[in-house]
């Protein structure tokens, strides 16, 4: 079983700054990328970024400049700082993690339950 464990939502004005971390464990015997989704109400689950095992980063342009993902390889864990966060930022951050959960399984699918990250003006 895989199991991702998202934290560091919440609420904040229109400027500031949160970070995200999600933290992968269970059975993984290799992760391929790790990354962030988000979903805001009525509108459909889009990428915000993602980071390869290799660290190359991939951005949504509505975030570049502003968002900056991270991973710590050894703590199966990715990061997502968020500065001037604007009010289109609101919505329901999910992980995601793409990874062989064992050596002769195919990569797989996983997303965290979701944490909401709120804006306010």
């Amino acid at each position: 079983q895989v199991q991702l464990v998202e934290s560091g939502g919440g609420l904040v004005q229109a400027g500031g700054s949160l970070r995200l971390s999600c933290a992968a464990s269970g059975s993984l015997f290799s992760i391929n990328a790790m990354g962030w989704y988000r979903q805001a109400p009525g509108k459909q689950r889009e990428l915000v970024a993602d980071i390869t095992s290799g660290g190359s980063t991939n951005y949504a342009d509505s975030v570049k400049g502003r968002f900056t993902i991270s991973r710590d390889n050894a703590k199966n864990t990715v990061y997502l700082q968020m500065n001037s966060l604007k009010l289109e930022d609101a919505a329901v951050y999910y992980c995601h993690l793409r990874a062989q959960p064992g050596a002769y399984r195919p990569l797989s699918d996983y997303w965290g339950l979701g944490t909401q990250v709120t804006v306010s003006s």
